[in-house]
């Protein structure tokens, strides 16, 4: 049976709005639905003050939709705002805030909070079973080569002899089935937990093995922070040495849900060498180090090009910027990737160059990004454990 919106709002009928009062559809606080392969997707409204109180309501309506049949899973988020995002609702807005109880309305916030960053998240970061580290590959911008440089740093990781994962991050615009040629659905374990899929050794999740390719994504902040906490904690993930983590471009929720909700042994930041990028490179330096992550280092991407018929190399975006910005912010420069054309057509098929052509000097220079970035994550690691102090009993 084909699962539709109009059977899945019957069904949030029978989900109770908060303190009982009415149903959560006629009470306005269900999201636009989103269907795709069998997957079911929606927010929920309520209360800013008491989001906390309302998981078991996210609960229910989550439970009463993988119901269903034909629903293969379901993902659903709680939103601060003060009213539904967009479904058709028999009740309109006005209708439906006069319906809450009035003792609830007045902790409604007044405003759509922004994403605020608290001073520091090193308490109560759950980590994920069976992975020993996660680094995330981050860039101010997109169009500097962000994802293939994750594809490569980790595939460089797992030719140093590390076991190896990779969770692409980017909802919006998801890289790695292309990047790494893999086709198909993932499997469950119970029909709750994901089997990551695999290529070249690398055990990879991403929202592109679940939707089409050409599916455009229309989701708000809370429903990317929902399916990005699944794809990590609903994953069939461990033993990994190391999870690549490929982050959507600039400072949006995606990065702050990693940051504050996981431990993270630390970020790489890419850019290119010229002044724009590195301008947008130094926001996403700064948001990571407002969050207490620690800085692994930058790679400057598209460094330089050589000519293929010369061998005369030429600067075409400038040469240098990154690792002058490292230089200057005290962070570790990681290295120099060339503008080269095996780079991106081997990406393109689908068969990246650490992995094609693991003897060349491009894959060396991955190869000795990842053996500076797992150094780095040792020193961090080290340095957090000689600032806990220690108990003596004399």
């Amino acid at each position: 049976m084909a699962v539709t919106k109009e059977i899945v709002i019957e069904r949030l009928k029978t989900v109770n709005g908060p303190d009982f009062t009415g149903n959560i559809v006629d009470l306005g606080l269900v999201s636009e639905i989103f269907i795709a392969d069998s997957k079911v997707f929606f927010s929920i409204t309520v209360p800013a003050a008491r989001a906390q109180e309302m998981e078991p309501l996210r609960a229910a309506a989550e439970r009463v939709v993988k119901a269903i049949p034909g629903v293969a899973n379901a993902m659903v988020a709680l939103t601060a705002e003060k009213k539904g995002g967009g479904m058709a609702a028999p009740v309109p807005p006005r209708a439906a805030s006069q319906a809450a109880p009035p003792r609830s309305a007045p902790q409604a916030a007044p405003q759509r909070p922004a994403p605020q960053a608290p001073a520091s998240h090193s308490h109560g970061k759950r980590g994920v079973p069976g992975i020993d580290a996660i680094i995330a590959v981050a860039s101010g911008k997109g169009g500097v080569g962000k994802s293939t440089t994750a594809v490569n740093l980790a595939l460089g990781l797992a030719a140093n002899g590390l076991k190896v994962g990779v969770l692409d991050a980017d909802i919006y615009g998801p890289s790695m089935p292309r990047l790494l040629n893999i086709h198909g659905r993932p499997q469950t374990v119970d029909g709750k937990v994901l089997k990551p899929m695999q290529n070249y050794g690398l055990k990879v999740m991403s929202m592109g093995f679940l939707v089409d390719e050409e599916t455009p994504m229309i989701w708000r902040g809370p429903m990317v922070m929902s399916a990005l906490t699944q794809m990590l904690r609903e994953v069939e993930w461990g033993p990994l040495d190391v999870l690549v983590v490929d982050m959507p471009p600039g400072t949006g929720d995606a990065q702050l849900t990693m940051a504050q909700q996981v431990p993270l042994a630390g970020a790489v930041i890419v850019s290119t060498p010229q002044d724009l990028a590195l301008i947008d490179a130094r926001k996403g330096l700064n948001m990571f180090k407002k969050v207490d992550v620690p800085l692994l280092g930058i790679v400057e991407n598209m460094s330089y090009f050589l000519a293929p018929d010369t061998g005369k190399r030429y600067d075409i975006f400038g040469h240098g910027g990154a690792r002058r910005e490292a230089e200057r912010l005290g962070v570790t420069f990681l290295g120099e990737v060339p503008l080269e054309m095996g780079i991106r057509e081997s990406s393109d098929a689908g068969a990246p160059v650490v992995a094609s052509k693991p003897d060349g000097a491009e894959a060396k220079i991955y190869r000795d990004i990842a053996s500076k970035v797992w150094e780095r994550v040792q020193q961090e690691r080290g340095a957090a454990e000689a600032a806990v102090p220690s108990i003596v009993f004399e």
